[in-house]
């Protein structure tokens, strides 16, 4: 269950995407910048990719964002014994939406933010780019929102409806309604 109760606390959130390559990268970053020191961000993937897609860096350190370290990884390194745990996690991609996740320590908060995957959308840098940074602004947008909910005054029950609402806000790929 997700310590509500704590002023001051730093919550841990994971984003979960199949590849671990592009979304969940892009999230992972934009978090830890915008967070304002309440997140400490994560990224990782059911089947990682193992690198990171040199267009989700291109377009990160193009709007000033947080690069460096940035690597493909599997989620099982977030539910071994030791790893940070966890106070939220979000899927980002309807792939990994539709896995069977590991029991995370910690009982985080869920939801579903699916985004387009702009990995795939052709093969000229120009379409590729385009695609990355239009997944870029919908998560950093996502991001506000969460960043800016009142995290450690609300109840349970009202912070998942905000955590699905912002799920199914501009970009998202499924209307997913289940955040636990």
């Amino acid at each position: 269950m997700c310590d509500t109760a704590s002023s001051g606390r730093i919550f841990n959130v994971l984003f979960l995407c199949t590849g671990n390559s592009a979304r969940s990268i892009l999230a992972e970053s934009i978090l830890n910048k915008d967070g304002a020191g309440r997140f400490r961000a994560f990224s990782a993937g059911s089947q990682p990719k193992g690198d990171v897609d040199p267009m989700a860096l291109k377009v990160l350190e193009s709007y000033d964002y947080p690069a460096a370290g940035l690597r493909s990884k599997s989620w099982d390194e977030f539910a071994a014994p030791g790893a940070p745990v966890m106070d939220f996690v979000f899927t980002v991609c309807d792939n990994a939406a539709g896995e069977t996740c590991p029991v995370w320590p910690g009982q985080p908060m869920t939801a579903h933010w699916g985004i387009e995957d702009p990995a795939t959308k052709g093969v000229l840098d120009i379409h590729r780019e385009t695609a990355f940074v239009t997944a870029f602004r919908h998560l950093r947008n996502r991001i506000f929102a969460f960043a800016a909910l009142p995290v450690d005054s609300l109840d349970r029950s009202s912070l998942c409806a905000k955590l699905v609402e912002i799920g199914r806000s501009d970009g998202a790929t499924s209307p997913r309604d289940s955040a636990a």
